[in-house]
C-alpha cells in the first residue's frame, strides 16, 4: 500500500519520511491541498529507477535492430570482442 503525506507532514516530519524511504525502498507520495503533487524517494532507488529506464531503452534499441534487420551472427559478434580483448582495446 503506497505511503501518502501531506505536503505539511513533509515539511514537519522530513527525517522520518527520509528514513522511511532509505530503509524501505520505496517511494513516499506528497499532497497539497488533498491532490497528488510529488514522490519523494531516496537517491538510491532513484538511480536504480534510472538505471532500469536506460536498460529498456537499450532493449527497445536493440528490438528496432532486429524487426530493420540490422543484425549479425552472434559468432561474428563475440571473435570481434575476443580480438579486441586480445588487442587492449577492451
Amino acid at each position: 500500500m503506497p505511503n501518502i503525506q501531506s505536503s505539511t507532514s513533509l515539511r514537519n516530519h522530513y527525517n522520518e519520511i527520509s528514513t522511511f524511504c532509505h530503509e524501505n525502498r520505496e517511494p513516499v507520495f506528497i499532497t497539497k491541498n488533498g491532490q497528488g503533487d510529488l514522490a519523494v524517494m531516496s537517491i538510491e532507488m532513484y538511480e536504480a529507477l534510472n538505471g532500469k529506464l536506460e536498460l529498456y531503452r537499450l532493449l527497445d534499441e536493440g528490438m528496432a535492430d532486429i524487426k530493420a534487420g540490422r543484425t549479425r551472427p552472434y559468432k561474428e559478434v563475440f571473435d570481434e570482442i575476443e580480438q579486441e580483448t586480445m588487442d587492449g582495446r577492451l
